[in-house]
């Protein structure tokens, strides 16, 4: 079974940011909402979590449950890429402000990416 681009491109995406919440997950505790609780355990496991999508994704054998699964974890942080947005929106970080919102259209194709993954496309 082949690898869709789409496929690759995820386990890309979720590869790079999985390893970057391990070795600086300060990146990501502003984007924690406050109602989560031990904001550095969440961060930390969800990096573990990307990594696991990223090589569950690439492996024929596992490639569907991690599609499903990767999907999940996409939809279980909208949330914290919501707040993000929301927290910038009155910065003078033109970049950042960007950054933050242009992540929660193209959120959507990530999880139609896992999806398809999921279906074995």
């Amino acid at each position: 079974m082949s690898i869709s681009r789409g496929t690759q491109v995820l386990a890309g995406l979720f590869a790079v940011s999985g390893v970057v919440h391990l070795v600086k997950p300060e990146v990501y505790e502003p984007l924690m909402p406050s109602w989560v609780p031990a904001h550095r355990e969440v961060i930390l496991g969800s990096g573990v979590a990307e990594l696991a999508c990223a090589a569950g994704l690439v492996v024929p054998q596992t490639r569907r449950v991690a599609g499903v699964a990767s999907a999940a974890l996409l939809v279980g942080v909208y949330p914290g890429n919501v707040k993000m947005a929301m927290d910038v929106r009155r910065s003078r970080r033109t970049g950042l402000k960007v950054a933050a919102f242009a992540r929660l259209p193209l959120q959507w194709p990530m999880i139609r990416a896992a999806l398809n993954a999921a279906r074995g496309d």
